[in-house]
């Protein structure tokens, strides 16, 4: 094989092994792992059929209603719009999950292979065994493979200095993610790695991070209402001013839950900070630098789950850099004619053992997360109430729905129809507190004869519960103007029957 040949297949046969690594995780089940790829695969389709920016009337009572709203995953929703051209846009889903966690692995790859990493094919591929929590967040249908993959092209931006790469960069993450703040925390710890190991305040690439950022902000298709929008939602999760019960995403694990699905990306980082102690050189500015990085998410790994997105691929791209001068002696060591390493057995040892424990992590950390897939919600969840919504309801008719996080589904099956909050239940509360008090207060069944305040109050005729809610079907089936008229194993759907209100 020539080297041309080799450029192009190399990359091609580690994007193959992780294509096929994360199909395997994702279709042990026909289900989604999560409720948001719901919204996301429809609004793509929405996307691709009405206009890139379609209208959004389907939280009316949230700061995303109409005149608001702001797409925060516009790129992403672009990225997945091939994939709405699938027969079933779950199948598309599914297939945009693989697709992207295998580009973000494939990333980070590029990543080490720039930096001349010894084995940096056999790193890039431990991500497959690093965290079964990072393996179930991978295949998540959302942005945050994207996200990471684009933290991986910021940090070699970032070690080459090329500082135009990474403020167009900048401007892209904003359109792609409104977790675009981490490239800005990202360029800030490569700036503090460069100030530490070199002595030389460096403050060029944050300026060309943060220029990019801006004209990202600025020069956006839903300027003002991105940064209205942006401030609203980050807000009352750093400040824990509310007290809205958020997704569980944002609450940390405990520490045996973090054992259990995280303990490869714990070790790594460990061995990280071992080797550094036992290589007897000065630190790189790259290994300060990936410390520095897994540091940042680890924090915030232990502040809110859902950064174990994030947290294992800096671990183990810290141990690579780690590690690499290390394993560079060992190299010279095995072609040295004095060394003990020079026989044929001895001098595959140490590899023999790297891919046998590897090996391991990545069929545990598979296994373990198919598992969880296994136990994802059915696709069909609230598919048959949504029909009979479509069917039998005027469009832009509102439903009053008793759980936020049942959107996703009702808005994939029934787009006719608006609703009153999704997405995060914060939407709500920050358009209307008193409103959304009131919207819990229902729902929790304190409320006797809720249908005078969903009628009055929330403009709504019908209202859609889970069979979970029992005090408000309790509520529901005592007042005399609601009455069911659709019941499933997991639905109920109530009907305002207005002419007994107003008696």
């Amino acid at each position: 094989m020539n080297n041309r040949t080799a450029r192009y297949l190399t990359p091609l046969l580690i994007f193959a092994v992780f294509f096929a690594g994360m199909a395997i995780i994702q279709f042990s089940t026909p289900d989604l792992p999560d409720n948001d790829g719901f919204y996301h695969i429809r609004l793509a389709w929405l996307m691709r059929t009405e206009g890139l920016k379609p209208d959004f009337p389907y939280l009316p009572l949230s700061i995303l209603n109409e005149r608001e709203f702001y797409d925060h995953h516009f790129l992403y929703h672009v990225a997945l719009i091939p994939f709405t051209y699938f027969d079933d846009l779950l199948t598309g889903a599914k297939w945009s999950a693989v697709t992207f966690a295998s580009l973000a692995f494939l990333a980070i790859w590029f990543l080490l292979k720039r930096q001349n990493v010894p084995y940096a094919w056999l790193w890039a591929i431990g991500l497959l065994g690093i965290s079964d929590a990072f393996l179930y967040r991978m295949s998540v249908t959302r942005a945050q493979s994207v996200s990471l993959g684009l933290l991986a092209l910021a940090m070699i931006f970032l070690l080459e200095r090329k500082h135009l790469h990474l403020g167009v960069l900048a401007f892209l993450y904003v359109w792609t993610y409104d977790a675009f703040p981490l490239i800005l925390a990202l360029a800030g710890m490569y700036v503090l790695a460069a100030a530490l190991v070199e002595r030389r305040l460096d403050l060029v690439p944050l300026y060309y991070a943060l220029g990019g950022v801006a004209l990202g902000v600025l020069v956006n298709p839903y300027f003002p209402y991105n940064v209205i929008f942006t401030w609203r939602h980050m807000l009352p999760k750093l400040t824990e001013t509310t007290a809205v019960s958020v997704g569980n995403e944002w609450y940390p694990y405990n520490t045996t839950q973090l054992l259990e699905n995280s303990l490869p990306s714990l070790l790594a980082f460990v061995s990280g900070a071992l080797a550094l102690g036992i290589s007897g050189r000065r630190m790189e500015v790259r290994t300060a630098f990936g410390f520095l990085a897994a540091v940042l998410f680890g924090a915030m790994l232990f502040q809110a789950r859902r950064f174990v997105e994030y947290f294992p691929a800096f671990a183990l791209i810290f141990a690579a850099f780690a590690w690499s001068p290390l394993v560079l002696d060992l190299r010279l060591a095995t072609v040295s004619p004095v060394s003990p390493l020079r026989t044929r057995s001895l001098r595959w040892l140490p590899g023999a053992l790297v891919l046998l424990l590897g090996g391991y992590a990545v069929f545990f950390s598979i296994r373990e997360t198919r598992s969880s897939l296994e136990g994802a919600k059915p696709y069909s969840l609230y598919a048959g109430a949504s029909t009979w919504l479509e069917q039998n309801t005027p469009a832009g008719t509102r439903l009053f729905q008793t759980d936020w996080d049942d959107f996703p589904r009702l808005f994939y099956y029934n787009t006719r129809n608006t609703y009153l909050v999704g997405l995060d239940p914060t939407y709500m509360q920050l358009y209307d507190p008193g409103m959304y008090d009131l919207w819990v207060q229902i729902t929790d069944g304190d409320v006797e004869n809720p249908s005078w305040a969903i009628y009055n109050d929330f403009a709504a005729v019908y209202v859609h519960t889970d069979l979970r809610h029992g005090n408000f079907i309790r509520a529901a089936e005592a007042d005399p103007a609601l009455r069911e008229v659709y019941r499933d194993d997991d639905a109920i759907i109530y009907q305002v029957v207005v002419e007994r209100l107003q008696k």
